[in-house]
């Protein structure tokens, strides 16, 4: 079978050491916080107060705008408070509300399968996945009845469901396809629906032979579908790269996928669709990767929302003492995190724990111009001009000259660095510099 990639990218140590591990449930902690900012766009509403009784699934938060997404109650219990707490994404306070759970776990409206819903329309669809409060499950957690909602004038052909799972030590996605393929393809076959399509792809990583096998033995079931298998590059599962090496279109400077015709989900995202739409039922947990050489419990688990990352590591048996970072998703593009109070959210895709000795420190050189972060950046750029420009202040100049805003951060640059220049971070703060300046 061919393989598919795309030009640029790096191999770092891929540590899918988990990759055997089953899904396991976790049991519901002592308390959860449910952060009210759980996606792009605009925080959601509270719909509760201090001392309400809540039932699990029950929605406590609704979507303020159209690019939002409501949030439901794991669990049943009481409305402890809504308070300021660490977030962690947003890397500050942010309003949570906390759920004291009653120890019941019962449902408000407990999911029973819906009759003919596989007939259901294209707005059935789509208003089931806002209603339960879907978002993109791959780390970016994007509304996505919103990207189930393209402009007529922007039909979908082709779309990809994306089980590259790129980044190092995540498995979460990989555990699913191997445990769960089916369901996997059924959301594939709403989101296809959905949107008139006429193609999916489902796109595996060639380290990744168990899943690939799954999705083969259910995948003839499905009319217009088909298996890809990708090169296990770094960032194989960015979506305008996976749609680079799968159909060879380009997405344009600035534009989005369905400006080629193309829409990409996350593996989980595609489960959650189906389980919303056949079953009704809200997103209120999801599959992550504990993992890293501090981690005592490595491996795949169920993870109610809201769920501290102390409580995830305490109910797998602890971490090593010398932990010394910790990591709220991928290696790559993942957020070290300054305490283990922050919450698991919708779009926390692993919790990687390291020790000294794999968490290195290093000091920033100049530059060499050996153009090494040319030649693995998967977008084409000039990383090291970018830096340069930002350095000095020329924020505009590195948007219009050098494309700025076309970084997806994937962290290759600096991974390839021979004078550890910190690529991504002087961008990111270019890009933070453009809005302040808008």
């Amino acid at each position: 079978m061919a393989k598919y990639t795309f030009p640029g990218g790096i191999h770092p140590p891929y540590h899918k050491v988990t990759t055997g591990k089953a899904i396991e449930r976790l049991q519901v902690p002592s308390a959860l916080f449910i952060p009210l900012c759980q996606h792009t766009g605009k925080p959601a509403k509270p719909l509760v107060k201090r001392g309400d009784d809540v039932k699990k699934g029950q929605k406590i938060a609704e979507a303020d705008g159209f690019i939002s997404a409501n949030i439901h109650a794991p669990t049943s219990g009481k409305i402890r408070t809504i308070i300021e707490h660490p977030h962690p994404v947003l890397l500050t306070s942010s309003p949570v509300i906390v759920i004291e759970p009653d120890g019941k776990d019962e449902w408000f409206e407990e999911p029973a399968e819906r009759a003919n819903w596989q007939e259901s329309s294209p707005e059935d669809i789509v208003s089931a996945v806002k209603e339960a409060g879907i978002v993109g499950l791959g780390g970016a957690a994007f509304p996505t009845h919103v990207k189930l909602s393209p402009p007529k004038d922007k039909p979908i052909d082709t779309v990809i469901i994306n089980g590259a799972e790129c980044e190092p030590f995540l498995t979460a996605d990989d555990r699913i396809l191997q445990e769960r393929a089916k369901e996997v393809l059924l959301g594939a076959y709403l989101i296809k629906k959905a949107l008139g399509a006429g193609r999916v792809i489902v796109a595996i990583e060639d380290n990744k032979p168990e899943a690939a096998g799954k999705v083969s033995e259910v995948i003839g079931e499905f009319d217009g579908f088909e298996l890809k298998i990708v090169k296990t590059k770094y960032p194989e599962g960015a979506e305008k790269q996976l749609i680079k090496a799968l159909t060879k279109r380009e997405v344009p400077r600035g534009g989005l996928p369905m400006d080629v015709k193309c829409l990409v989900q996350n593996v989980q995202t595609a489960l959650a669709i189906y389980e919303a739409v056949r079953y009704g039922k809200p997103l209120i947990e999801r599959v992550l990767t504990l993992s890293g050489d501090g981690a005592r419990g490595a491996g795949n688990y169920l993870v109610r929302i809201g769920t501290k990352f102390l409580d995830v590591i305490e109910m797998t048996g602890g971490m090593e003492e010398k932990v010394v970072k910790v990591i709220n998703g991928g290696p790559m593009m993942g957020i070290a995190q300054y305490t283990l109070d922050v919450p698991v959210i919708k779009g926390t895709s692993g919790i990687l724990l390291f020790t000294h000795k794999t968490a290195k420190k290093f000091e920033e050189y100049n530059c060499i111009r050996c153009s090494k972060c040319v030649d693995v950046c998967p977008m084409g750029l000039l990383p090291l001009m970018l830096v340069e420009y930002v350095k000095a202040g020329r924020y505009f100049d590195a948007k219009e000259k050098y494309g700025l805003l076309d970084c997806i951060e994937c962290g290759s640059c600096a991974y390839a660095c021979p004078s550890k220049i910190n690529h991504v971070q002087w961008i990111k703060y270019g890009k933070q510099e453009l809005r302040r300046a808008s």
